[in-house]
């Protein structure tokens, strides 16, 4: 029988796996395999395994990439991201999970479904301008979002003294993916992660609709997810946005919540790590 500690223990790892995965279809959470893209211990599944980190990172990611006129229409125009946030939500998680940690066989599956489902993904600018899922210019930006956000809620909450040489190791890792998906240029080191967003940042355009989908990500509350803990996790990823796309989405900075929020995340990422047995 187990002691009460261990009993809260699972629960908690239930709890999490019930708000990650889609128990209604029968999902069942993504198994670790030692025949993965990536092998264990290395940058790239250290950075996703951290809970906290993803979420103010994956947060932070969205808010950036609805400041892109492509990759905003693609949501309005193909997505129930309304009416079905968490199941998004919960659907990226999943890829995330299997490309990251799941067999390679799994994680090329899941790439080509992405891409088949982007193939289909296409319109019209409200400029008359096409627009396709697949331009690899778009898919740039989307990675480099993600890549720098999910690194830098790593930073933030577990590690920020992560040496330089693991954090260039990280995006090259995650290069593998983000080329698999079409992306180009895609980055291999900080530096070049840097130059490239400042370069696509000219593509950037503030909208009424890119600012009613920020505010639709800061209000989503998860099932099985305390209402309290996403309102941390949105202030964090508000934090953590640079000046211009915070300007851009008519969002402030935290200033009175920065500090709390900042400690309750910290605190709720080292109780998920000992809840998963992470170091």
């Amino acid at each position: 029988m187990p002691t009460p500690v261990e009993s809260l223990r699972l629960r908690l790892v239930d709890q999490v796996r019930r708000t990650f995965t889609d128990q209604a279809s029968g999902q069942k959470p993504v198994p670790p395999s030692d025949e993965a893209l990536f092998e264990k211990d290395t940058p790239i599944r250290k950075v996703h395994a951290d809970l906290v980190g993803m979420m103010t990172g994956g947060v932070r990611a969205l808010l950036l990439q609805m400041l892109h006129p492509e990759a905003l229409q693609g949501v309005l125009d193909h997505s129930n991201f309304r009416e079905d946030m968490h199941g998004r939500l919960q659907r990226t998680a999943r890829f995330i999970a299997v490309t990251s940690f799941g067999h390679r066989d799994d994680a090329m599956r899941a790439i080509e479904r992405v891409n088949r489902i982007h193939a289909k993904v296409g319109g019209m600018l409200p400029d008359g301008t096409p627009y396709s899922a697949t331009n690899p210019r778009t898919l740039a930006w989307v990675h480099v979002t993600e890549a720098q956000s999910f690194l830098a809620g790593y930073l933030r909450h577990v590690r920020p003294d992560m040496p330089g040489s693991e954090q260039d190791e990280y995006y090259r890792q995650f290069a593998v993916i983000a080329r698999a998906l079409g992306a180009d240029p895609v980055p291999e080191t900080r530096q070049e992660a840097e130059a490239l967003f400042r370069e696509l940042r000219r593509d950037l355009r503030s909208s009424k609709e890119s600012r009613e989908i920020a505010q639709l990500v800061l209000r989503q509350r998860p099932e099985n997810a305390p209402p309290a803990l996403q309102a941390m996790i949105g202030a964090e990823a508000v934090a953590m946005l640079p000046p211009f796309a915070r300007s851009m989405l008519h969002l402030q900075r935290p200033v009175l919540t920065a500090l709390p929020a900042r400690a309750a995340t910290w605190g709720v990422g080292r109780t998920l790590r000992w809840a998963f047995r992470q170091t």
